[in-house]
């Protein structure tokens, strides 16, 4: 790898700004792991503050241009390559008309492309100003038709009609056939002649949450790229020295329709049945915005404009009310011409999701950002569950439903109806019994599940695919709230946020996909609720489908560390040779950090010395809770503005801020008033507002506008502190940088309850897999010496899950080259070398040498000339 990233070191990446060591370093990295392909994998850790998208975009598209340079001379070398045995003159002839035919397609798809952003622009200087939907509310939407036949179930359709997986848009034949004409969707079929990207590489981008999304579409804006054909073809042509992004974000119906009366039904599963009734050939009302031949032209009009124009999900809505022509589904003419495609998890992590968009894997570069999470998202993706409230609420829906319609139903349509209204009562049933059970929440036995009323006995992926296909859920939904807003005298009928029939339709999904990486549990809610729910062990088989497909991956984060559990659950059947790790440094200079491991208050040397440990077997004692809210105290004292401190567990916070609230003997104030007194207190709650708690914690450092220098209102004068929880709220996604932040606090280290029935689970799984791959593909290791190191798997697949949630709660400091902070680690065990080799790179290198044999007087005397050092005033 070294000679390599010699090798491509001195590649201009286009970075809009001179780029930091660690961020060249970064780039290069990126740049080998794609130029390599067949599947390589880059698994890279970045600081948060290191620029880490802009590093990502300029690495890339960088290396996309020079591989479509090098595939253009490689498509004209081959076309040598076929007529050697032809006369010089003919060859040259023919090469030159092909480097002509490329070169026009490049020109015309171009000049058609600047033509439109120049019309951006020129609208933009007139004070064109984007317009947002005006009908975002659903009571601004016209009444809808209350027309009872369109809730009625339609009779079994013909056997032209393709089911199931042949058409899982729900589309007509007649409007397939078009769509496959324009080249949408999983049709494959061949675009019109001006498009000719089909083949061509794309980059496809996600990240977790839709902002995160926006702000990578805004530094994808910063940089300038080279044209993407080669130096000899471009000749003396103007204009030609750099080529604009295209750049097509992707998303949900949700998101993007633009129909008002599918649109107004809130929920993914209402608006999704709802589309595509519509497109149904028996349906009286039909979309007027999806693309067909009379706004042929509008499609393409959209598709120019997406490409020209860098737009984000936002401006593809835009766009598409103003082409009257459905953004979700016009947006798929342009996708054979992007270059980089965004989208959310959900869409690039199912691939379900991924067919009904006509997305292509193969051959191309994904890019997951945030990646310290992905293994979640991937459980989450495939989770489902379902409440005894929610199948006693789906039962009565089908009771007032079978009243209504009853005596119309014939044939399939009765016979499917009754045997979900079998399968509800079957789990209502069970989980009825189970509310007598001891134990709050437990593992489920599929088979005595399915025996309840003989579910067993119903043939679910017939059931599952009758669902489907006739939009039962939306139409009992729909019916339902129809007849509800009638009875109350609302205008409009209100679909649940969380349809309980689309509910039980997802939980359905998973009984029937059972595999051995899932696993089903009940769960207690309350004394008369309990819930099943179905959790995913292991991400292994779910990615596969991408490890497998793409020419390469790059799992990218501010927090990566630790790496094992990505090679071991997401790649294990990748050979280490196609697998890159690298955890930068920061772009802060090392003086900007200072990390303390805080064992116990005294130094090593004094033997009455009481380290501290806050595991669950030992954190509840009243001395130690003590000596670290003393602890805290002094860090209030020598620590200006803002200071974050993050417990295991929202129950550990309350029963410290107990005791610290409890008098101390010959104290005249509580710990609890003292802390007070030293900094403004405040503490995230189990499901309040962080938002709130935030904004207070901030004015108390900055003053009410948020500004260091606000005169509006006078600031706390010792600044605040922050009592948060490790995988709350504030552990992720909020910036404390500067003042907000001056110093992190971990308190312990979160392990989450390995007494849990999913942790239990999870485990078992991991040494049953471990033990079985060690045996098939070591058959001489002794089986007492393959259960040690199964054992081993499991054990730092825990601990790992802990240290990540630690090491994302630490990264909410540092967040750009200027700033400073410092780190404390309260627990005896960050001292070990295990744990800290699980650290951040960067983290261990801010680490004081032996801060763990010190005591609270040397990290007391360490701040407080840290702080001076940086001209920062310390509490008082």
């Amino acid at each position: 790898m070294d000679h390599v990233i010699e090798g491509v070191r001195k590649i201009d990446f286009h970075h809009p700004y001179d780029p930091y060591d660690v961020q060249v370093q970064f780039m290069n990295t990126v740049y080998e792991v794609l130029q390599e392909g067949e599947g390589q994998i880059g698994i890279l850790e970045s600081p948060t503050g290191t620029g880490k998208s802009l590093s990502l975009i300029c690495a890339a598209l960088t290396w996309l241009r020079n591989h479509k340079k090098s595939s253009f001379e490689s498509s004209v070398a081959k076309a040598a390559e076929e007529f050697k045995d032809e006369p010089d003159w003919i060859i040259n002839q023919m090469l030159k008309r092909k480097r002509e035919e490329i070169l026009k397609q490049w020109e015309e798809r171009e000049e058609r492309l600047r033509k439109i952003r120049a019309k951006e622009k020129e609208l933009e200087k007139r004070g064109s100003k984007r317009r947002r939907l005006e009908d975002d509310s659903p009571t601004k939407h016209g009444k809808p038709d209350n027309d009872e036949d369109e809730w009625l179930l339609d009779e079994a359709q013909d056997d032209e009609t393709p089911q199931g997986d042949d058409n899982p848009s729900g589309f007509s034949k007649e409007t397939r056939n078009l769509m496959g004409k324009l080249g949408m969707g999983i049709l494959h079929a061949k675009e019109e002649e001006e498009v000719t990207d089909n083949n061509e590489i794309k980059i496809y981008y996600t990240s977790r949450t839709h902002s995160q999304l926006t702000q990578f579409i805004s530094e994808l804006r910063r940089p300038t790229f080279p044209a993407s054909l080669p130096d000899s073809l471009l000749g003396d042509n103007p204009g030609a020295e750099s080529e604009d992004i295209k750049h097509l974000p992707l998303s949900s119906r949700q998101r993007l329709c633009i129909n008002p009366s599918v649109s107004r039904l809130g929920s993914l599963p209402a608006i999704n049945d709802r589309c595509a009734e519509l497109q149904q050939p028996k349906s009286k009302d039909k979309c007027q915005f999806v693309p067909n031949a009379e706004n042929l032209s509008l499609t393409h009009q959209f598709r120019d404009s997406a490409l020209a124009t860098l737009p984000d999900i936002e401006d593809l809505f835009e766009l598409g009310k103003k082409l009257h022509v459905c953004p979700y589904y016009a947006s798929r003419t342009a996708v054979p011409g992007a270059e980089i495609i965004t989208l959310p998890y959900p869409l690039l992590l199912q691939k379900t999701a991924r067919d009904a968009l006509g997305i292509q894997l193969e051959g191309n570069v994904v890019i997951i950002d945030e990646a310290h999470n992905i293994m979640d998202a991937v459980a989450n993706v495939y989770a489902s569950e379902i409440s005894l409230g929610e199948l006693k609420r789906a039962r009565q829906m089908l009771g007032v439903y079978v009243k209504k319609f009853g005596k119309k139903l014939k044939g399939e349509n009765r016979v499917m109806v009754a045997q979900v209204a079998r399968i509800v009562d079957g789990l209502r049933d069970w989980l009825e019994s189970a509310l007598k059970l001891k134990n709050d929440q437990g593992i489920v036995d599929p088979n005595a599940l399915l025996r309840s009323k003989g579910i067993d006995q119903i043939n679910m992926y017939k059931l599952i695919q009758y669902i489907q296909d006739s939009k039962l859920a939306y139409k009992i939904e729909g019916y339902v709230a129809q007849a509800e807003s009638q009875t109350t005298g609302d205008s409009s009928p209100k679909f649940s946020s969380t349809p309980v029939l689309h509910t039980l339709l997802s939980f359905l999904v998973s009984l029937n996909n059972l595999s051995s990486e899932g696993r089903i549990f009940y769960h207690k809610v309350s004394q008369s609720d309990i819930k099943l729910s179905y959790l995913l062990l292991s991400p292994t088989h779910a990615f596969s489908s991408i490890a497998t497909s793409a020419r390469a991956i790059i799992l990218a984060g501010g927090t990566m560390s630790p790496f094992e559990d990505y090679t071991a659950h997401l790649f294990p059947n990748i050979a280490e040779n196609k697998i890159t790790t690298l955890s930068c440094g920061h772009v802060i200079p090392s003086s900007n950090l200072c990390v303390w491991t805080l064992a116990s208050m005294g130094p090593k040397n004094d033997t009455s010395r009481v380290e501290f440990e806050f595991s669950f077997q030992k954190r509840s004692d009243k001395s130690m809770i003590g000596q670290l809210g003393i602890a805290i105290l002094n860090i209030c004292t020598a620590v200006p503005d803002g200071v974050v401190v993050f417990f295991p567990s929202y129950g550990y916070l309350d029963e410290v801020v107990a005791a610290w609230s409890e008098a101390s003997p010959g104290q005249p104030k509580s710990l609890w008033d003292r802390l007070q007194v030293k900094k403004t207190v405040f503490r995230e709650t189990k499901g309040g507002s962080s938002d709130e708690v935030l904004e207070q914690y901030i004015e108390a450092i900055l003053g009410v506008d948020g500004k260091s220098n606000s005169k509006s209102t006078t600031p706390s004068r010792n600044g605040a502190l922050l009592l948060s929880v490790v995988g709350g709220k504030m552990s992720e996604g909020i910036n404390f940088s500067d003042r907000l932040g001056r110093c992190v606090v971990v308190v312990g280290l979160p392990y989450p309850n390995i007494h849990s029935p999913d942790w239990k689970a999870r485990i078992e799984y991991i040494e049953s897999t471990m033990l079985e791959r060690l045996e098939a593909s070591n058959p001489s290791m002794s089986k007492s010496e393959a259960l040690a190191v199964s054992k081993q798997a499991a054990r730092d697949f825990y601990e790992n899950a802990c240290m990540r949630a630690v090491n994302q709660s630490i990264g909410r400091a540092i967040r750009h080259r200027n700033d400073y902070a410092a780190i404390v680690l309260v627990d005896r065990r960050f001292g070990t070398d295990r744990i800290r080799a699980k650290l951040p790179g960067w983290i261990r290198g801010g680490l004081v040498e032996g801060s763990e044999n010190g005591g609270l007087g040397q990290m007391m005397s360490k701040l407080s000339g840290f702080f001076r050092s940086k001209g920062a005033p310390t509490g008082t």
